[in-house]
């Protein structure tokens, strides 16, 4: 596994994230790797878009403009 070194976090932050962190029943250093895996997110970008693409095409590609919907509601 790789290391990653975070130089120059004010000690306000990491306060915050040791609070956190006993809050969460975690080691700091636990909490900071979990903050880091869910922001990273658990799929690449390519494969986002490919699904979102897949499903865009699964409901039939269109999608009225909202704008078009809210003028047509107030007119009525």
């Amino acid at each position: 596994m790789a290391e990653i070194l975070i130089r120059d976090l004010d000690n306000e932050t990491i306060q915050r994230l040791e609070e956190r962190a006993r809050r969460n029943g975690r080691t700091l250093e636990a909490e900071a790797k979990l903050l880091l895996e869910n922001a990273a997110g658990s799929q690449k970008i390519t494969e986002f878009l490919d699904n979102a693409r897949k499903w865009r095409s699964s409901v039939g590609g269109h999608f009225e403009s909202s704008a078009d919907l809210i003028r047509e509601d107030r007119e009525r």
